[in-house]
This record gives structure tokens, C-alpha cells and sequence, in this order.
């Protein structure tokens, strides 16, 4: 059974900064895509990130404007998405998403992914 389990979300000020994880279990990041998304409030999901399994990396450059890093440790069977100056637009609950099917390929589309978390809040006041 696939597991995706997020945490490290909170409350900090406009300037500050938060690391994301994504724990997996059941599968293994090192041979799956795995991805970031965002859902502001009342707002449609958003691509955040994504890594593939040799590192390569993209990123929604409108919306993370070079502040937002994403990584994985294949030991621990964790991404993170380290988040930099937050600002207040950030606010919102950010998902955790993975694929096995084609792990080859960096993925920027909800569909892609078969395996989600369940969200952490991200709460930035300003």
C-alpha cells in the first residue's frame, strides 16, 4: 500500500521560510516522479514542483520566482520542498503527489500522478 504523508507545514510570517517533507512508503522515489501541489483557498490546484528519479527538477516559475527548491533523500524515502521568503499568496495546503508509471519524465499535471498525501497547511500573515 502507497503511502504519502506530509508535513512540516505551519505559520510564519511574510519573509520567512518552511521545509516541506513527503514521506513515502510502498514505493520507492528513487524510480517515481514526485511532485508538488498547491490549493489556495478557493482557488483551482496549482503545480508547484517536480522531480524525477536521475534529479532533474522544474518548477512553476510563476508562482515560485526562484524562492521554492525541491529535493529528495532516495535513503530516506523523502522529498522536500524547502520555501523561501514566503510571502502571503503562498498560503495554502500543499500536496504531495508520486508516479511510478513514467518516472523518467518530470510531471506538471494533476492526472499524471497515481499516489497523493493528504495535504499540509501553509499559513503565511504578513
Amino acid at each position: 500500500q502507497v503511502q504519502l504523508v506530509e508535513s512540516g507545514g505551519g505559520l510564519v510570517q511574510a519573509g520567512g521560510s518552511l521545509r516541506l517533507a513527503c514521506a513515502a512508503s510502498g514505493l520507492s522515489i528513487g524510480r517515481s516522479v514526485m511532485g508538488w501541489f498547491l490549493q489556495a483557498p478557493r482557488k483551482e490546484s496549482e503545480f508547484v514542483a517536480a522531480i524525477n528519479w536521475s534529479g532533474r527538477s522544474i518548477y512553476n516559475e510563476d508562482s515560485v520566482q526562484g524562492r521554492l527548491t525541491i529535493s529528495r533523500d532516495n535513503v530516506q524515502n523523502t522529498v522536500y520542498l524547502q520555501m523561501n521568503n514566503l510571502k502571503p499568496e503562498d498560503t495554502a495546503v500543499y500536496f504531495c503527489a508520486a508516479d511510478r508509471r513514467d518516472f523518467g519524465q518530470t510531471h506538471s499535471r494533476e492526472h499524471e500522478y497515481e499516489y497523493w498525501g493528504q495535504g499540509t497547511q501553509v499559513t503565511v500573515s504578513s
